[in-house]
């Protein structure tokens, strides 16, 4: 195994008592599920446990993980950046949370059936309920930024407004033009100054350097639209499109960087006010059946969080294998990344590891 860093662990004991969730990931590694992990578990404000396994690829050759490794965050980049962009911009009072999207991007009424786009909400943006689709291939027709929001912008509704949940990585670009637009400045340079540097994220970033292109996992060997490996710069294709930095995906960091941010979470702590991180974790009541809040996700039956995350907990998943939980009766949060992606997108059993990993870690507790 790789090593391990404990940080102030007596809270819930020794590294011992969490042997069979490790095991639960080491299990994953061997089935090929994904070819390296690091996982970071907090409990009662407190950074307990953060330890690595495997490799950065599949062969036996390649580098070991770290605790120190830097993981492509994909979607968590949505909660992570973005919605916590949402936050503060609520905290300040500059962002209501029912301001149809049109008058802050007027060009999404470029789209079919202007009237009823008029109804969409920065709230149904983040709680997936605008009506647009999941995901289109954007970046086949676009290139640079303007132009993939452009595009994403013309995307035709599928459902009526509020009517329908369907988790959108369209309607997260178009979220993340606003609040730059709100805030007058871009994503990355908003997160960086209000988020990260406040909670010490020093290995948390949009388009990280080329020197840390070695302590980043390839995500994928693209052979149809880059035609390269997939190192150390985005995998999403819509962000790649949009140069690294988009609502959607974009985001890079380590274990230990999310456990800073997972414990000003629970502790409702500076940059975010405990009343607002409530507001925005809280499921939506409609539609009905959304397990949606304000753009977290919360349990369902069955959930990527395991059997065991309670009816308040909260969070997300991201495409390359990543993901971050919170259970705030229980002031625990788990956060798991890995490369599953690695070589070709294909492997999907890290869906059967993921909440048996969440379930040992609270069978351990």
């Amino acid at each position: 195994m790789a090593r391990q860093r404990l940080v102030n662990c007596a809270a819930v004991g020794s590294a011992e008592q969490f042997d069979g969730a490790w095991q639960v990931l080491r299990e994953g590694i061997v089935a090929h599920a994904f070819p390296g992990a690091v996982a970071a578990l907090v409990h009662r404000q407190e950074t307990c446990v953060l330890r690595a396994d495997g490799r950065f690829t599949f062969q036996e050759t390649s580098p070991e993980v770290t605790p120190e490794t830097i993981y492509d965050l994909a979607s968590l980049t949505k909660v992570i950046a973005t919605t916590s962009m949402a936050m503060l911009l609520y905290d300040h009072g500059k962002l209501e949370l029912d301001t149809p999207i049109s008058e802050l991007v007027p060009e999404f009424l470029s789209g079919n059936d202007a009237e009823r786009r008029r109804k969409v909400t920065i709230q149904n943006l983040l709680e997936h309920s605008s009506g647009l689709p999941a995901y289109l291939r954007l970046y086949q027709a676009a290139a640079g930024k303007l132009e993939v929001v452009r595009a994403a912008c013309a995307v035709p509704l599928k459902e009526g407004v509020g009517e329908h949940t369907e988790y959108s990585d369209i309607g997260f670009i178009v979220l993340g033009v606003a609040l730059e637009r709100i805030a007058g400045e871009p994503l990355d340079t908003f997160a960086s100054r209000e988020i990260f540097a406040p909670l010490g994220m020093s290995t948390t970033r949009f388009r990280p350097p080329a020197e840390w292109r070695d302590k980043i996992p390839p995500t994928q060997m693209d052979e149809h639209y880059r035609k390269r490996l997939i190192q150390g710069e985005v995998h999403d294709e819509n962000a790649s499109a949009m140069e690294g930095v988009a609502g959607h995906a974009g985001l890079f960091g380590g274990a230990g960087d999310i456990a800073k941010f997972a414990t000003a979470l629970l502790e409702g702590a500076q940059p975010f006010q405990r009343e607002t991180i409530n507001r925005f974790t809280k499921r939506a009541s409609f539609p009905n059946g959304t397990s949606r809040a304000l753009g977290w996700d919360t349990p369902s039956q069955p959930s990527q969080s395991g059997r065991y995350f309670g009816s308040r907990s909260f969070g997300h998943l991201g495409f390359t294998g990543t993901s971050f939980w919170v259970d705030p009766d229980r002031e625990l949060a788990v956060v798991l990344l890995t490369n599953r992606t690695w070589p070709d997108a294909k492997a999907q059993s890290i869906k059967q590891f993921r909440p048996r990993f969440h379930d040992a870690v609270v069978e351990c507790l």
